[in-house]
């Protein structure tokens, strides 16, 4: 480590006001319940639960951060594998619950070499396998005997899963399939927990029985040997280097050179092949497979608004301790320089953030609630053709359109967090340059977000066939599309300002008119699909947006809420909601004029009028608006953060005392041959 600091400068502190004076002033403007709120978010039984875990991660020195933004590649690595066992040791030793293990998994908030087990492979095991193969694969896995992975993505092809190269052939004279990677590009690919950890994976083969394919279907491969954990032969598997972020995930590559797997191997609990005739066995609901898919979108959607809140939460209580510059029209008198969160181009960026967080974490609830309900309606078999199936669709389109929404603000909004800091938001100790990095992947893994747009397009054009065909599905955005028809010659005329049933409404008008101009471009004009993209990218955004803007507004009608918040943090969260509403119909202003969802004069009157003065009312109670996120410190490991206010403090002892680049000796003349006269860092050979 090192040397300590010299005492002169352990004397010196920040110029006043200092960090904790100005945060104290921040909380004290505000009347928001913050213990009240966070509990409404989260619960006090989770609340209570993760700071029990915090406690027990805290006093254990695997979990040490201090050098997390010191460490290259392979020291990541290494403290991220130690750090994922201890984890699965501790979840043994306190008999930690699968959402417990996952609260954990949060707060050390980076990934691990187990992360794709814990979440894909096992999950996958569980909803397509069969109870034998549970017994054969899960209760195993479950165990950590067979650690695993779900290998899906090839060099050559991403989001077009139809077009993995990788075959499973059957052979029908031992009953066995030969998985084979015919080409380089057939290489799996970004594959999680694949580099180095794991000795399974889950295979995403084409399924080929007598020459024809049947498509992409799981298949269990054992890849490394359970006691060398070297590659078995005829497998080639390693890591794919450094990436953008993300950095302690083992991604990797994977090739087959005709490797056989049993039949029991085929993940087989919707679809197979009949070991004794060789046919292929059809799913009853197609639709079944996708369950993996939906669940982690849906658990994105979900995570999108805690993931940006971070950003948020760092950037507002910064921006209120950081001061830069004096108000244009302050008199001669005024002495000091303003807080940055108080000018109006910082709350313009940073606001909508804040409300954003708030409605991705509501709608997340709701996208999680379809998915459980429809779990439930599939967990008796014979309900998978029942019309109780018909929730599938408008699960698979509305996971699509969130998920692709969702992780795009989330990503995008941490950036601006990150400007929002100024040039501290550049420096590894602000924790926002990290977590984007990390968080970056999502918008293009399980499903490239604008690829996903096309999936809701379908679904939507034939919403609106269903109704112009007097066949509508009973569902809301069915009702959405019927109202538009019947009251298309009428007009809207909804009061977007001060009534917030009409706001949703006229998002809803918005999707249902896009809807019907591109059902019109495809159907009646015969515009070719790929001329239509970009329409369809614009229609998948305005249906999310309609989502979100509705879970948020039913949020706030619900009677849990009334009676769990006090009225003026109900108050507080429904100047978000309309922040969060009219932000996205500024933006969208064109759509909304266009499709008579308002008037020119209304966007007018929310740009010039009420957003401004939503800044100014959401202003004072922004850091308690974060603060009710209840990010411990050693969560966010940020210098700008903090909850005591200390930036500047804790920027510099990072800088100076922490650093291991102040324990070396630069030579720095060009004619010797020697680059460090001293290096006093512990040898690692």
């Amino acid at each position: 480590m090192p040397p300590p600091n010299p005492d002169w400068v352990k004397a010196l502190v920040p110029s006043g006001p200092h960090g904790p004076e100005l945060l104290e002033q921040e909380r004290s403007k505000s009347n928001v319940n913050v213990n009240q709120l966070a509990e409404f978010l989260h619960t006090s039984q989770v609340l209570e639960r993760n700071a029990k875990i915090l406690e027990i991660l805290q006093a254990h020195p695997v979990f040490d951060k201090s050098q997390n933004y010191f460490n290259g590649r392979i020291d990541k690595i290494k403290a991220a594998l130690a750090r994922a066992k201890a984890l699965r040791q501790l979840s043994i030793k306190h008999q930690w619950s699968q959402e417990e293990y996952t609260a954990a998994n949060d707060l050390i908030s980076e990934p691990t070499p187990y992360g794709l087990h814990a979440s894909m492979f096992l999950k996958t095991l569980q909803e397509q396998g069969t109870p034998a193969q549970h017994k054969l694969f899960l209760e195993k896995a479950q165990n950590y005997e067979y650690i695993g992975c779900y290998a899906q993505t090839e060099l050559g092809h991403g989001s077009n899963v139809r077009g993995l190269e990788t075959t499973a052939t059957w052979n029908q004279e031992d009953k066995t399939f030969t998985i084979h990677s015919p080409h380089l590009t057939a290489s799996k690919w970004w594959i999680g927990s694949l580099g180095k950890a794991a000795n399974h994976a889950v295979v995403i083969a084409q399924l080929v029985i007598n020459g024809k394919s049947y498509g992409p279907h799981p298949f269990v491969v054992q890849i490394r040997d359970l006691k060398t954990h070297k590659p078995l032969p005829n497998i080639h598997v390693g890591d794919i280097g450094p990436k953008f972020g993300y950095n302690t995930m083992d991604n990797g590559f994977l090739l087959f050179n005709k490797i056989k797997v049993p039949h029991i191997n085929l993940l087989s609990r919707f679809s197979g092949v009949d070991p004794d005739t060789g046919k292929y066995v059809k799913p009853q609901n197609p639709a079944l497979v996708y369950g993996t898919m939906t669940y982690i979108r849906s658990t994105i959607v979900l995570q999108s608004g805690s993931v940006l809140a971070r950003g948020v939460t760092i950037a507002v209580r910064y921006c209120a301790v950081r001061r830069q510059f004096q108000d244009r029209d302050s008199t001669n008198d005024e002495h000091g320089e303003n807080q940055v969160i108080d000018y109006t181009m910082v709350q313009h960026r940073l606001l909508p953030l804040l409300a954003a967080t708030y409605a991705l974490h509501f709608t997340g609830r709701a996208m999680l609630r379809l998915y459980n309900e429809n779990q439930k309606r599939m967990a008796n078999p014979s309900s998978a053709t029942s019309s109780d199936s018909d929730i599938l669709p408008d699960l698979h389109a509305t996971s699509c359109a969130l998920k692709a929404f969702s992780s795009t603000v989330a990503a995008e909004g941490l950036e601006v967090c990150r400007r929002a800091c100024g040039g501290h938001g550049y420096s590894a100790f602000s924790g926002i340059g990290s977590w984007y990095a990390d968080y970056l992947p999502t918008v293009t893994w399980e499903g490239d977000n604008y690829m996903l747009t096309q999936q809701v397009a379908r679904y939507l054009l034939k919403s609106a066939r269903g109704v112009l065909a007097g066949k509508p599905a009973s569902n809301d955005i069915s009702r959405v599309l019927a109202e538009f028809i019947a009251r298309q010659d009428i007009g809207a005329a909804f009061d977007i300002l001060d009534n917030d049933e009409d706001l949703v409404k006229a998002f809803a008008w918005r999707v249902a008119f896009l809807t019907f101009e591109a059902l019109k471009h495809r159907d009646e004009e015969k515009q070719s699909w790929n001329s239509l993209l970009i329409d369809f990218w614009r229609l998948s955004t305005a249906f999310a947006q309609y989502l979100i803007v509705k879970n948020f507004y039913e949020t706030l009608q619900d009677e849990t809420t009334k009676s769990s918040l006090d009225s003026s943090t109900t108050t507080m969260l429904r100047s978000l909601f309309h922040l969060f509403a009219l932000n996205y119909l500024q933006s969208h202003a064109s759509e909304f004029f266009t499709s008579g969802a308002s008037t020119v004069r209304q966007i007018q009157l929310a740009r010039t009028k009420r957003t401004l003065s939503l800044l100014k009312e959401i202003r004072p109670h922004a850091v308690k608006l974060v603060d009710a996120w209840k990010f411990p410190d050693w969560q966010l490991d940020s210098s700008l953060g903090r909850y005591d206010g200390r930036v500047y403090e804790d920027m510099f002892h990072r800088a100076s005392e922490v650093n291991p680049l102040n324990d070396i000796t630069f030579d720095p003349y060009p004619d010797s041959s020697v680059l460090f006269q001293g290096d006093k860092r512990p040898s690692k050979l």
